[in-house]
């Protein structure tokens, strides 16, 4: 038996890759609205912005508009998500911008609460339960 401590959610979270949801309204402090920490690696932490930012998009889209009235209200009314301390290898939301705001996101593109590694923690937690 160990005297190891059970890990608390600030400690996974100070640990691994993060990605910062930012807030493009302005309605937050410093424009974050916060860090997700947990991922496995750094494709599952940029699969999650991608997919993050897709669905933000998808938001701000009404019928009829064009493209460069969706980026609009991205640009006021969306979230945007960041890689911290990844550098180049960090997916950023400005490559597909033109592409996301262009054609309209599948529900699977926009699902970022299946790549949410705090709701994969619950879901174990879950399971362990039955």
């Amino acid at each position: 038996m160990t005297d190891t401590p059970p890990i608390s959610d600030s400690t996974a979270d100070e640990s691994g890759w993060r990605v910062r949801i930012l807030d493009l309204s302005g309605g937050a402090e410093d424009g974050i609205v916060e860090d997700v920490g947990g991922f496995v690696d750094l494709s599952h932490a940029n699969a999650f912005a991608r997919a993050y930012v897709r669905d933000s998009i998808e938001r701000c889209r009404v019928p009829g508009a064009s493209p460069r009235e969706v980026l609009q209200s991205w640009l006021s009314f969306g979230e945007d998500a960041e890689i911290l301390d990844v550098g180049d290898e960090g997916w950023r939301s400005a490559n597909e911008l033109d592409d996301f705001t262009a054609n309209p996101a599948t529900p699977m593109e926009r699902d970022w609460r299946a790549l949410d590694p705090r709701r994969l923690v619950e879901d174990d937690e879950d399971a362990d339960d039955e």
